[in-house]
């Protein structure tokens, strides 16, 4: 036998369950997140549906199924421990022509539930026809792990940029090829979304004289921020989507090059973990080339190009060989650790200095002592962001710790900030080298105003008498 796979809408509409033990729980629980009416018939209840019912969510009654209950219902459940009441209810509904299913139950259903794997409104069904529920679990199980993060979000935006499209594009082929081919796309709620303009290029045109344009043999050094897409600047976003040339960082996830104009040329031009694929030579040549042949080109570094980023060589590169050369400023990764650990970097009761640094140093002739990238105590009253720490957290641990910063120093190790895997651990100096670096890219915070307060006591605030005294009032 086949089954016909549907998606049924019950908001509102009359629903009968028969049953308010813990299997009727779940079924329940799936109705009401569906918007049904709920009448719930049972000789006892769980105390979690007597809840629902005392909040007004349902309507109990504590009795025996009775075949007036189906009057007035569309949709009928029945799941009982006793198999001679499940056949009664789906008798009784077949007479009145009203779907039913019994739960685990086979053959006194209509309809089967299926696994569902969920990411906002997407819902993928898996259906066995009763065989093997066990099997339909595994398979979601299987599915959900393999779904993308931020499918439900890329959905929402799909959905508000297919409706656009249907209000203002005629019915017909073309319409159908645009939206098929936006659902193998990107989407979002920018004017600078590639996706949006692609569907709205008359928009497009008309936000030219209001937009960064990026200009023919010129060179933008463009911070693209910790990776958070929202994090770019509207003149990151703006020269992304109009440059004929991406140079990118492997840090620069996927989300921020499909930002980049439908036409653009994508060139991974990264080097992570001591691994040179390209060299910064190679980079230098491949950026004055594409400028000299009239290309606009981005170099997309991620989090500001002037933290950490070789930008000072690239842009001595670019004025020996006369070509134009701008940089656009973007977040760096310490600033957004912070707002994500939700701590200032600098205030006024305990940090006045904020300090960056990198474990990794670039090659030295001078004969001098490089092993240690720290040398002397941290004030204070500082914060130290360490940029690309490395996966030897023992090792840098020991380095701080030799320089003779204390072992009780605030530490916090973040790793994939501002992205939606995004993780944070709060540990010690002394307890840093025991931790595992976990995954890349990863920044490290330190320094006594990362403290947690312990007495949650703020500062005094000035009375009014000190303060009228204070300025010549009282």
């Amino acid at each position: 036998m086949s089954l016909f796979p549907i998606f049924v809408k019950l908001e509102r509409r009359p629903c009968l369950v028969v049953g308010a033990g813990n299997v009727a729980l779940e079924k329940i629980t799936s109705l009401l997140r569906a918007g049904a009416q709920l009448r719930v018939v049972a000789p006892v209840a769980c105390d979690a549906v007597q809840q629902l019912a005392e909040n007004g969510r349902i309507v109990l009654e504590l009795r025996a199924f009775d075949k007036a209950d189906l009057d007035g219902q569309e949709f009928v459940i029945t799941a009982t421990d006793s198999r001679d009441v499940n056949r009664q209810v789906f008798l009784a509904a077949q007479q009145r022509r009203i779907l039913c299913n019994s739960v685990d139950d086979p053959p006194n259903c209509d309809f089967y539930f299926a696994s569902i794997v969920e990411r906002g409104k997407l819902q993928i069904a898996i259906s066995t026809a009763g065989e093997s529920p066990a099997l339909a679990q595994r398979l979601r199980r299987e599915i959900d792990a393999q779904l993308p993060e931020g499918t439900a979000e890329w959905l929402d935006q799909l959905g508000n940029l297919r409706r656009e499209i249907l209000s203002t594009h005629p019915a017909g082929s073309e319409r159908k090829a645009l939206l098929h081919l936006l659902a193998e796309r990107s989407a979002c709620s920018s004017d600078a979304c590639p996706s949006r303009q692609l569907a709205f290029p008359e928009r497009q045109s008309k936000r030219q004289s209001k937009r960064m344009t990026a200009q023919k043999g010129t060179v933008y050094l463009v911070g693209a921020g910790p990776g958070d897409p929202e994090l770019l600047t509207l003149k990151a976003a703006d020269l992304l989507a109009t440059a004929d040339v991406v140079l990118h960082d492997d840090l620069v996830p996927q989300a921020i090059l499909d930002r980049a104009g439908v036409e653009a040329q994508i060139i991974s031009v990264g080097k992570r973990c001591g691994s040179r694929r390209v060299t910064q030579q190679q980079i230098h040549a491949l950026m004055i080339e594409k400028a000299r042949n009239g290309a606009s080109v981005v170099r997309l570094k991620s989090g500001d190009p002037l933290i950490f980023g070789r930008a000072g060589e690239e842009i001595d590169a670019l004025e020996q060989a006369q070509v134009l050369c701008e940089v656009v400023p973007g977040v760096t990764t310490m600033f957004a650790a912070a707002a994500a650990a939700r701590k200032s970097l600098t205030d006024r009761r305990s940090a006045s200095k904020v300090i960056l640094t990198t474990a990794h140093h670039a090659s030295h002739s001078d004969g001098q002592d490089r092993t240690s990238f720290w040398r002397g105590p941290l004030p204070n009253d500082a914060t130290l962001g360490i940029y690309m720490p490395g996966r030897d957290l023992r090792a840098l641990a020991w380095d701080m710790l030799q320089a003779g910063l204390p072992a009780d120093l605030p530490i916090i190790v973040m790793n994939h900030v501002s992205l939606p895997d995004e993780s944070s651990r709060r540990t010690t100096l002394g307890e840093l080298g025991g931790l595992e670096p976990g995954p890349a890219p990863m920044l490290i915070l330190a320094g006594r105003p990362l403290a947690e307060r312990s007495d949650g006591v703020v500062p005094d605030l000035m009375s009014s008498e000190l303060f009228e005294n204070a300025v010549g009032l009282g």
